[in-house]
């Protein structure tokens, strides 16, 4: 492969001026945040923010104050994607609990006000970091950076959904075939070539599913570049883009995380981060089965079962969020300039799915 390789800190940090088909309609936006958001006055700028690959993300500006704008895209989308009032629901709850949010403000199903749904939260100050390395960071808050990463993951998975009045957020049964059923017709639907892993994983995964016991609030897309870090401390201030969130199987959740210690490499730096090769000893990044066992400490877990198996569902599902974007670049209704690059992975990820189900086969039934 060729082609200058992707500086993901640079192309996924701050913001950019808003394409053509993303634009909103100002006046009409400025009146409904005067109306809806309390405290909000003045002219607005809008731009966009450069990260981020489903939902529109806009950063406004107006006198002394800054807020976060999330809004569906337009244009020819897949079924039950894109559910930003589902996004607004879940952080609600969270926010009200004491969770690392962005505080939500209020929401808008209204399409005459910006084209789409879309919802408003504050506009948190601190560090995103697009490298699962953490590049110029000292070791001592890189270490604490991880484990931070760690208890905030724990602590959304020790929730209980009927506390937070959310218990209908989603079906607790049968979580994980529903979900590879979900990602197979999302992968379907936005097909652009035959890979052959793919076709092997769609058949595998409904017959070696694991059964789960617990039920917790997920995430869907938990990971380092989704957290906001607070600019001077190790500490979360937010987690961010809630959009694949839903109740399930919070191992599952927290395996997509684990993914980054094993993720194949990109000669152009596309997807989603490797820790892969790295030495994790000199850079104070735990290995991946202490971090694992740090969570089930946290948890109340003795171990991590089937972790193969969960290892091959997430990078299928992985693999099928790529694919998407890469559909939506084929339909126009992409929203980020990286749009391309990132389909590229789709065939290294359903590899390392299909070597993790071929791990799997003989461990268990």
């Amino acid at each position: 492969m060729t082609g200058k390789k992707l500086d993901r800190q640079a192309a996924f940090s701050g913001t950019k001026p808003i394409p053509d088909h993303l634009l909103l309609n100002v006046p009409r936006l400025t009146n409904w945040l005067t109306q809806n958001v309390e405290g909000f006055s003045g002219k607005i700028s809008v731009t966009q923010f450069k990260g981020g690959q489903s939902n529109p993300t806009y950063l406004i500006e107006a006198n002394d104050k800054s807020y976060v704008l999330r809004r569906k895209p337009p244009g020819n989308l897949l079924p039950a994607a894109h559910a930003v009032d589902r996004e607004f629901r879940v952080q609600q709850a969270l926010w009200r609990e004491g969770f690392p949010i962005a505080k939500p403000f209020a929401y808008c199903a209204d399409m005459a006000v910006v084209g789409t749904p879309f919802y408003v939260m504050e506009h948190i100050q601190g560090r995103i970091f697009w490298e699962p390395h953490i590049p110029d960071v000292a070791r001592p808050d890189r270490i604490a950076i991880f484990d931070a990463m760690n208890k905030t993951i724990a602590q959304l998975h020790l929730f209980d959904p009927a506390n937070l009045g959310i218990s209908d957020f989603g079906r607790p049964e049968n979580y994980l075939a529903r979900q590879v059923k979900r990602w197979s017709g999302a992968y379907r639907a936005s097909e652009t070539r035959d890979i052959a892993d793919m076709e092997r994983l769609m058949a595998w995964l409904p017959e070696n599913l694991p059964e789960s016991n617990r039920t917790s609030i997920v995430h869907g897309d938990f990971r380092l570049d989704n957290l906001i870090i607070a600019p001077n401390s190790p500490d979360i201030l937010a987690v961010l883009d809630w959009e694949l969130s839903t109740l399930g199987d919070p191992i599952a959740d927290f395996v997509y995380h684990l993914m980054t210690w094993l993720m194949p490499r990109s000669e152009l730096g596309s997807g989603t981060g490797s820790l892969l090769g790295l030495s994790l000893a000199e850079l104070g990044i735990p290995k991946l089965e202490s971090y694992a066992e740090a969570y089930a400490a946290r948890t109340g877990l003795k171990e991590l079962p089937n972790l193969d198996v969960y290892l091959a569902y997430n990078f299928f599902r992985l693999a099928a969020i790529l694919q998407g974007i890469a559909g939506r670049l084929r339909d126009g209704t992409a929203t980020n300039d990286n749009a391309a690059m990132m389909g590229t992975q789709v065939e290294p990820l359903a590899r390392v799915a299909w070597s993790h189900a071929q791990k799997a086969k003989n461990l268990w039934r």
